[in-house]
């Protein structure tokens, strides 16, 4: 069997439970023109233990189908994001 793939991204959406949207950069070289285009493609990726969070960079490796779209889970956490999330929220009086 062959090696299951790997991508390195970051963490773009955590709104739903134990999955994460990952957008990952992949670098290709045009054939004809010689140039270096970047590519982003967004995975879901199965997030367990909820380790990962919005902006964090994770690493993720295929596996079987989880769902219909989710065919990735989350192996390590790479790089946390400085600071939490805050949201403010105005009270109207």
């Amino acid at each position: 069997m062959g090696k299951r793939k790997e991508f390195i991204g970051e963490v773009v959406s955590d709104k739903m439970q134990k999955t994460v949207v990952v957008r990952v950069m992949q670098t290709k070289k045009d054939a004809k023109y010689s140039r270096i285009a970047k590519t982003f493609n967004k995975f879901k990726a199965h997030n367990e233990s909820q380790v990962a969070k919005l902006g964090d960079t994770v690493r993720i490796e295929e596996t079987r189908p989880l769902s219909k779209d989710k065919h990735f889970r989350v192996t390590e956490v790479l790089k946390k994001v400085q600071g939490a999330k805050i949201e403010v929220k105005e009270e109207i009086q």
